[in-house]
């Protein structure tokens, strides 16, 4: 098993993926085929019977052992199937790719619909800590430094309004994904048509039907184009990108004891350091979303690098990059989730922090305040950025300074102490369209929620 399915990914993930479940899907997927070829050819009811009745034995060591002498995966199942019912009626008319492209289009889209609404849920923790933490002013930082006031509502609005537009490319992904169908060694599907004749598209829609799907490729060779896969990759890399932003201001902010992504009891932070409290969940979603990258350039480079109607050069680039890429995706949504049910604020540090950088953060309304008593902007921009340098760098030498008092005592600025004072009164008056903006983006989120009202009830798995 793959160590990102066994550490990071949910069980239902695994699921999907696993061996068993494909080696069954595949399974379905022939007698489906048989059945339907059965009202044409002459395939007894009692050879179908028989595959359903061993349908689920599988013996993974025993198709493992076809496999080591055949050199070929797909005719090892056909044979431990055959030989499990005692019939040779399955995989008539069909290629190697007939069975696995369709079968991983199935797995491909389940997990769509997985990681569909695990976002949902997402989405919804993120409209509520934006809608939690609306009012609570706290230092906003441009080049991880002091800049402007802001909400901590706002930045969990920020990472919701990025989450929400790679969940509508998801939506867009899961509405246009299209089965391969079955096509044959090259794409005309004329195995198909000596068996069934003008009964294959019926045929095809059938099976189109079972695996979920409403659209079918028209044309394609025995494989499909790769860039296709390409499509895929880049959403959820896309889709990690929110998740993998929270998590770095997260670790950020938790450099300067402003908040803590949650330590629960008996957690231990360093084997060596009894004091460390890491922020481990968000440094674990960051990693993962840089494998996720990882496997999107891997995936470009078998996009556009089709050898005529197909081959198999790149089977170990997706048998390893598909599965692995849904792990990754996974693992980040579940631990950002639990990240959310556990995240905690500390509002006096929080509080202290902004008091202590207020008057220099109160700089540019200073700044607008003085234009509109009279001051060119120029030369108020000067005296201020001469003062607010030389306080900073005090400040940094060891010594007490007060910014408000040296600005009003600056002769040119047409400001005193108690014009000054006045401005910096409310902090939460510096904020601009904060509030609006995050009424905005939960306004958006609702609209899902009430689209998916299930899925945005789940909380989140535990993680270790």
């Amino acid at each position: 098993m793959s160590a990102l399915a066994q550490r990071y990914a949910s069980k239902e993930m695994r699921a999907l993926w696993s061996i068993n479940t494909k080696i069954l899907a595949e399974r379905k997927l022939w007698i489906s085929l048989m059945k339907f070829q059965s009202t044409i050819l002459d395939i007894p009811d009692s050879a179908i019977n028989d595959y359903q009745r061993v349908l689920e034995n599988i013996d993974l060591e025993s198709i493992d052992n076809r496999e080591r002498e055949l050199r070929h995966d797909v005719k090892a199942r056909i044979d431990e199937f055959n030989a499990l019912a005692g019939h040779q009626y399955i995989h008539l008319g069909m290629t190697s790719r007939d069975l696995t492209e369709n079968i991983e289009a199935f797995q491909i889209r389940q997990s769509l619909l997985l990681i569909r609404d695990r976002s949902v849920a997402l989405l919804a923790q993120l409209a509520h800590h934006s809608s939690r933490y609306s009012d609570l002013a706290i230092v906003g930082r441009s080049h991880n430094v002091p800049a402007q006031v802001t909400t901590l509502g706002k930045k969990f609005a920020t990472i919701a309004q990025e989450a929400l537009f790679a969940f509508a490319r998801l939506e867009n992904l899961i509405d246009r994904l299209a089965l391969r169908g079955i096509k044959g060694p090259v794409g005309t599907a004329q195995d198909s048509l000596d068996l069934v004749g003008d009964h294959h598209l019926a045929l095809e829609a059938e099976i189109a039907r079972e695996l979920g799907f409403t659209t079918i490729l028209d044309s394609t060779g025995q494989i499909y184009p790769r860039s296709f896969d390409l499509d895929l990759i880049s959403a959820l890399t896309q889709l990690a990108a929110a998740p993998s932003n929270l998590a770095t201001s997260i670790r950020l902010m938790a450099g300067h004891q402003l908040v803590s992504e949650g330590f629960a009891a008996g957690q231990v932070g360093s084997s060596a350091m009894p004091h460390k409290m890491n922020s481990r969940s968000c440094e674990r979603i960051n990693g993962l979303s840089i494998v996720l990258r990882g496997y999107l350039s891997m995936i470009s480079e078998i996009s556009g690098d089709q050898w005529n109607e197909g081959d198999v050069s790149d089977s170990v680039v997706r048998r390893v990059a598909l599965a692995d890429s849904f792990y990754a995706i996974d693992g980040i949504i579940e631990t950002t989730l639990t990240v959310l049910r556990e995240f905690t604020v500390f509002p006096e540090m929080i509080k202290k922090e902004l008091a202590r950088e207020l008057p220099f953060l109160a700089t540019t309304k200073i700044l607008m305040a003085a234009v509109k008593a009279g001051m060119g902007r120029e030369r108020a921009h000067h005296l201020l950025q001469e003062l607010t340098t030389k306080a900073a760098l005090d400040i940094r030498a060891g010594h007490e300074v007060d910014l408000i008092a040296l600005i009003a005592q600056s002769p040119e600025i047409p400001l005193d102490r108690e014009n000054l004072e006045q401005l910096l009164a409310h902090p939460s008056e510096f904020t601009g369209h904060a509030a609006a903006q995050i009424e905005a983006v939960v306004a958006k989120v609702s609209e899902i929620i009430a689209a998916y009202p299930k899925a945005a009830e789940y909380r989140g798995g535990d993680i270790r």
